[in-house]
């Protein structure tokens, strides 16, 4: 890794459903022993029990908008967060990814996998801490390989990362090693990482529970398979929202991959999800990932769509009022003279 170098809500989802069982539990981490290991460590990569089949439903070749017989009224709930936190710090100076410290501190509250995959989605923008043993600085400066900690559970290794200040706090105070340094990374980079590495997944903030999550190697590898390597839509949607917000992301529509969420209506023919703001008007919901899909909980399945094909979809209904990007949150939502770029595109 470079180093600075219209269907009910409550649907169940079957491709998460399937993942419960094998997946890494967090009261695994419990027994585990930190240790410290060289960045870009090459050692054999260990099996794991998880089925890459369980995460199937995180992209598929379901039908697009153009060969969908009728854009049908298919009603979701409202989103809740529009825009993303803007409290960004729990220790003074380390500038925290908010959206995944929430969705960490939601994980009491809800339950696997559906819960994960929230987690897994806000990965999707910004940057994760990692910790060092020694000074980071001075081993940059020095050329020297710097030793991340990692965790060990049985004979499965783990790579680890943290959301916010106060995690790494948290973890200080548990293994008692105040002879470590804190460094961000963007969450890519880790990403890229792990899966590069001998590492079954990553667990995220592992001293801080309930607030914490283990991420399995499959799930990371379905999340990078379709993956925008610039995180485009979802940078814009994680910043402080301006004047210009919403013009950034109707461009970015032109040129990223996109999905939509396609289910069956009522006389059983593929539809695409529609939102419905305060005053009744529809808005096709647009999603940047698969995984902001498949964590809407209905079932639906995950199809991609370009630029032009949207464009087309939005002329095959003059009656819908624009789109809603990420429903699940934060969200923005576009009306047709926002998305004239994307018009322009078809």
């Amino acid at each position: 890794m470079a180093l600075f170098s219209r269907r009910p809500k409550d649907a169940p989802d079957s491709d998460a459903a399937d993942a419960a069982p094998d997946a890494v539990t967090e009261e695994s981490a419990d027994a585990a022993e930190p240790a410290d290991e060289p960045a870009g460590s090459e050692a054999g990569a260990p099996s794991v029990s998880i089925s890459v089949s369980a995460y199937g439903g995180l992209g598929s070749s379901a039908p697009t908008a153009s060969s969908t017989p009728k854009l049908q009224p298919r009603r979701t709930g409202r989103a809740a967060t529009k825009e993303a936190p803007t409290n960004s710090e729990t220790v003074a100076g380390l500038r925290d990814n908010v959206l995944v410290r929430e969705a960490l501190a939601r994980l009491g509250d809800g339950t696997a996998p559906q819960a994960l995959l929230d987690v897994a989605r806000q990965l999707l923008q910004g940057h994760l801490f990692l910790r060092v043993k020694g000074d980071a600085r001075s081993l940059l400066a020095e050329g020297r390989e710097l030793p991340l900690a990692v965790i060990k559970v049985e004979d499965r290794q783990f790579a680890l990362a943290y959301s916010s200040g106060s995690a790494l706090q948290a973890s200080v105070r548990a293994d008692g090693d105040v002879d470590t340094s804190a460094m961000g990374q963007p969450v890519l980079a880790v990403l890229r990482h792990v899966l590069a590495g001998p590492y079954e997944g990553l667990i995220i903030d592992q001293s801080s529970a309930p607030a914490r999550a283990v991420l399995p190697r499959p799930l990371l590898e379905k999340i990078m398979e379709k993956v925008d390597e610039e995180l485009t839509v979802k940078t814009l949607l994680a910043a402080e929202r301006t004047p210009e917000t919403g013009a950034a992301v109707a461009e970015a529509l032109t040129r990223v991959p996109l999905w939509v969420a396609v289910g069956k209506v009522a006389d059983g023919r593929p539809g695409l999800a529609e939102g419905r703001a305060e005053d009744g008007s529809r808005y096709l919901e647009v999603y940047s990932h698969p995984v902001e899909v498949a964590v809407m909980g209905r079932g639906d399945q995950a199809a991609p769509l370009t630029g032009p094909q949207l464009a087309r979809a939005l002329d095959g209904d003059p009656e819908l009022s624009g789109v809603i990007v990420d429903p699940a949150g934060p969200w923005i939502r576009l009306s047709r003279d926002e998305l004239a770029p994307v018009f322009a595109s078809a």
